[in-house]
C-alpha cells in the first residue's frame, strides 16, 4: 500500500520504519523543521552533545525500543548509568530509590518501611492489572499504602504527572510504571538526538519519503475508499493514513470524523509540559539526578514549589559533554490552558529559578550562564 504518516516523532518514525520493512511505500509529513518531536534536542555552541528539549531516559526493561536500537545496529551507543532519585522532606533532600534508602528515610518508621516494601513488592512481582483497571490509583494507593505514605510519596507524583486529573488515573497505569522501572536509566552517546537521527536515516535509507515543514491541512476519505491529504492547497492521495499527532490535531485535520470515534477523541484529556533549562556555572545538588518535589494540591498557588520535577541532568550524564555546564531542568506537567502558557518567558524563568536557592543556599543568579524555556500544550494523554 501507499501510506501517509502524519507526524515525525518517535511514533511516526518507528511506524514508518516497520511499514517500510513490510514492503509498503511510506511518506512522513512533519509540520516542524525536524524529526523526533519531544525527544529531539538542541545544542549550545560549546557543547559536544545536544540536550533534549524535554528530559528523557529509558528503563532497562523497555524491551521494544531496545530491540529497535538493536535493529538499527546502535546498541553500543546506549548505556545505563545509575543516577540517584530523591525526595524533599522537611526542607532537606533524601535519596528514595532503593530498599536501603527507604529504611533510612527519616519520614518512615519501621511499620511504614514494612508496609511500603510489601505493597510495592506485590505490585512489582505480580500481574494484577485486570483488577487494577477497575479502580483509580488515588483510592487504591491510599487504601493499601495508607494515608501517611500516600500523601508523602505517591500523591505528589500523581499531581506532578497529571495535575487536576490525578484522581482519575487508572491504577493499572501506576502498576505498569512500577513494574517496568529500573534503577539504571538508559541514555545515548550523543543524546536522544543521536537515536532520532539514526532512526530518521533508517527510514530514508529504506525508501521512505520525509517531508519537513509540511503541516497537513485536511484529511478526507474519498469516494473510492482512499485517503486525501491537503498540503499547501495540493491534494495527495494515499491508500491509508496514520496520524501520530495529538487527538486535537487529528480532529482539526479530519473534520469528517463523526460518531462514537469522534466522541472518544473529544473525551480524551491531556497534559501540557513547561520546562525551563538552566546552564549553571556550578553544581546545584550534590548527587541527585531527579528530585521529586512535594505537592498537596495541583493548584500551583497553593504549593510550596511552582513546578514539581527538578532534574540535574549532569548528575546523570557527565558535564564534560556540555562544555562544563551544569544542566538543570525545572519541569512541570500542567493543564493545556494553564497560565504558564500565557506568561512571558522571563516571568516563568524568574518564578522557577527563584526557588532554587532552597536546594542550595550558595546559589547566586550569576551562576546562570544561559537559559531556555520550552512549552508544549500536548505532552501526554491522561
Amino acid at each position: 500500500m501507499n501510506i501517509a504518516v502524519v507526524g515525525g516523532g518517535i511514533t511516526g518514525l518507528s511506524a514508518a520504519y516497520k511499514l517500510l520493512e513490510a514492503g509498503h511505500d511510506v511518506a512522513i509529513y512533519e509540520a516542524s523543521d525536524r524529526t523526533g518531536g519531544l525527544a529531539s534536542g538542541f545544542r549550545d555552541k560549546n557543547w559536544d552533545w545536544p540536550l533534549e528539549y524535554y528530559y528523557h531516559h529509558l528503563f532497562a526493561s523497555d524491551k521494544h525500543i531496545i530491540r529497535l536500537v538493536e535493529e538499527l545496529h546502535i546498541k553500543d551507543s546506549l548505556f545505563f548509568p545509575r543516577p540517584i532519585t530523591s525526595v524533599v522532606y522537611h526542607g532537606q533532600i533524601f535519596p528514595f530509590d532503593s530498599p536501603r534508602a527507604w529504611i533510612t528515610f527519616p519520614g518512615f518508621n519501621f511499620v511504614d518501611v514494612a508496609r511500603f516494601g510489601l505493597v510495592s513488592a506485590y505490585l512489582r512481582f505480580s500481574n494484577p492489572w485486570r483488577k487494577l483497571e477497575q479502580v483509580a490509583a488515588d483510592s487504591w494507593m491510599r487504601r493499601w499504602y495508607g494515608d501517611k505514605i500516600y500523601e508523602m510519596v505517591w500523591k505528589p507524583l500523581l499531581i506532578g504527572k497529571f495535575g487536576p486529573n490525578y484522581r482519575q488515573v487508572n491504577m493499572a497505569w501506576m502498576w505498569a510504571r512500577l513494574k517496568v522501572r529500573s534503577p539504571k536509566l538508559g541514555y545515548f552517546i550523543g543524546g536522544f538526538q543521536f537515536f532520532v537521527d539514526m532512526l530518521t536515516s533508517a527510514v530514508k535509507n529504506t525508501g521512505g519519503k520525509l517531508l519537513l515543514n509540511s503541516p497537513i491541512e485536511t484529511i478526507h476519505s474519498t469516494d473510492d475508499n482512499h485517503i486525501a491529504l491537503t498540503l499547501g492547497g495540493d491534494q495527495l492521495i494515499y491508500d491509508k493514513c496514520l496520524v501520530t499527532a495529538s487527538p486535537i490535531q487529528l480532529l482539526r485535520m479530519a473534520p469528517d470524523i463523526s460518531g462514537n470515534y469522534r466522541d472518544q477523541l473529544t473525551g480524551l484529556k491531556s497534559m501540557g509540559a513547561v520546562v525551563l533549562v538552566l546552564a549553571l556555572k556550578n553544581q546545584l545538588m550534590t548527587k541527585t539526578y531527579w528530585l521529586n518535589l512535594p505537592a498537596a494540591s495541583p493548584d500551583k498557588t497553593n504549593s510550596d514549589f511552582p513546578f514539581l520535577a527538578l532534574v540535574e541532568h549532569t548528575n546523570y550524564i557527565d558535564k564534560k559533554y556540555y562544555g562544563g555546564d551544569h544542566l538543570v531542568y525545572c519541569g512541570d506537567y500542567v493543564d493545556p490552558n494553564h497560565v504558564y502558557f500565557e506568561m512571558a518567558e522571563d516571568e516563568v524563568k524568574n518564578l522557577f529559578a527563584g526557588i532554587l536557592d532552597r536546594f542550595n543556599p550558595d546559589l547566586k543568579l550569576d551562576w546562570i550562564r544561559k537559559w531556555w524555556l520550552f512549552r508544549t500544550r500536548y505532552a501526554q494523554p491522561v
